[in-house]
């Protein structure tokens, strides 16, 4: 990447000396996140690893805990690189290197711990906002760019951006910051297209009744969660929205027939009493991934990443990291599939939150799902509900669900708005779940931890007291 300033340059500067610990190498160990960031992380390493013919072997974690570790350190590999988890496991890590296990080098973006190796590649070391200016793919970047190898790597763009949108970095509805260098690099080489379109999930894949039915980010009365509805909105638009009987998708339509389809479909917004400001939710900047085939989940950034949570969330990471590899077929099928099921059970979840509802705190509001909903899509689903009927946008959410008879774990989002006001859930998720004997940690918007089961009620206590510390 371009050294556009002076935290940039440091960061680069760090790149640089991971990426000759890394070529020094006889082989290396790359151990990677479960999530879209955490894939796309791996994909980007492994490819800048392939070309500058390091041998290396993958691993995913769910958890980088003290276990997890051990584990990696029995592996004998003496330089292990880590993609999009390590930093705030530092203290751990470091004590495996002190005695002389492995050779740690970290490309992460999150909060660090209070300890520090040599090779460590993170934008928060240098004043740069990992929470939104860039992600554990976006540090892999920077990382592959350092490494080169055959080419500049320019081309794994592409995935550093799908990880970024897959990591909630979108901010306003666009990615800032060194994602944004990220996102000039991409358009430069041909692999991204970045434009204006309608900033609904589903444009590529979705036929258009499915598109603004499920289109839950902004809620129209009357089109949102109503099929009825949203097939009435469009059967009175001068649009041909259907071809031999078959509804058409987003991306079948033209310029002409997408303005008049937006243009209806804020006005309906309007006389339905959508605030304004949720209505300018409703356009947004957009991310092509030009060389997939148009109307894939591929093609779009923010379907691409919702693909890949489908997959490692769901113990299939080999699928994931395939698809990232540009393996196509069976991969891609099967990755589909897990998709069809990831759609089923967030609906349900979402179901059963509005359902069940949420308790407020003063500061906070939270649910138990108990084992209702998969704990590794728990966070996934409190995100979503955020702005539902019944659940505030003006406080944070926690979210609880079994991970096992022993453990729970506790996933927390939040908003811009909050963070701006001073909300940090990295804090929030470290500091309540270590008063509990669990420990946490991620961002400042969105967090996780896992605590003892049977603590959830002391860890609420806590949590609402540290965010209510924070927001005065």
């Amino acid at each position: 990447m371009a050294a556009v300033d002076p935290p940039v340059a440091a960061l680069e500067a760090r790149a640089s000396a991971c990426a000759d610990r890394l070529r020094s190498a006889d082989r290396v160990l790359l151990a990677s996140h479960i999530d879209a960031d955490g894939l796309t992380s791996a994909g980007i390493a492994a490819q800048a690893l392939e070309r500058a013919e390091i041998p290396f072997e993958t691993v995913f974690e769910k958890q980088l805990d003290e276990e997890a570790i051990a584990g990696i350190a029995a592996t004998e590999y003496e330089t292990v690189l880590f993609t999009d988890f390590g930093s705030g496991q530092l203290e751990i890590i470091a004590e495996r290197e002190a005695a002389g296990e492995f050779t740690p080098v970290i490309a992460d973006h999150h909060q660090p711990a209070d300890a520090d190796t040599e090779y460590h590649l993170n934008p928060l070391l240098e004043g740069i906002d990992g929470a939104s200016e860039l992600s554990g793919a976006g540090a892999a970047y920077v990382l592959a760019r350092a490494l080169e190898g055959e080419g500049d790597n320019r081309d794994l763009a592409g995935l550093a951006i799908v990880g970024a949108v897959g990591d909630m970095q979108a901010t306003d509805g666009e990615l800032r910051g060194a994602n944004a260098a990220i996102v000039r690099e991409g358009v430069e080489s041909g692999v991204v297209d970045e434009g204006t379109d309608l900033a609904i999930y589903g444009k590529q894949s979705r036929p258009l009744p499915k598109l603004l039915e499920f289109a839950s980010d902004v809620r129209i009365p009357g089109i949102t969660n109503d099929e009825r509805g949203a097939v009435s909105f469009l059967s009175e638009l001068d649009v041909e929205c259907r071809t031999d009987g078959e509804w058409k998708r987003w991306v079948d339509l033209d310029d002409e027939e997408r303005q008049t389809v937006a243009s209806a479909l804020v006005r309906h917004a309007v006389s339905r009493g959508v605030p304004a400001y949720k209505i300018e939710r409703l356009v947004g900047t957009t991310y092509t991934l030009i060389d997939e085939p148009s109307g894939t989940e591929l093609r779009d950034a923010s379907e691409f990443s919702t693909l890949l949570n489908a997959t490692a969330r769901y113990e299939r990471a080999d699928v994931g990291l395939a698809v990232c590899l540009g393996e196509r077929g069976e991969p891609l099928e099967r990755a589909r599939e897990l998709l069809a099921n990831h759609r089923r059970n967030l609906s349900e979840g979402i179901s059963w939150v509005e359902e069940n509802g949420v308790t407020r705190e003063t500061y906070i509001q939270w649910f138990d799902a108990g084992d209702e909903i998969r704990e590794t899509i728990v966070g996934i689903i409190a995100g979503m509900a955020m702005g539902a009927d019944g659940i505030d946008r003006d406080r944070p959410i926690v979210a609880f669900a079994a991970e096992s008879d022993e453990e729970t774990k506790v996933s927390g989002r939040g908003t811009g708005p909050l963070v701006a006001n001073g909300l940090d859930l990295s804090a929030v998720m470290g500091e309540a779940a270590r008063a509990v004997g669990g420990d946490g940690g991620g961002h400042d918007i969105a967090a996780g931890a896992t605590i003892p089961a049977g603590e959830e009620a002391a860890f609420v206590e806590h949590a609402d007291r540290i965010v209510g510390d924070q927001l005065g």
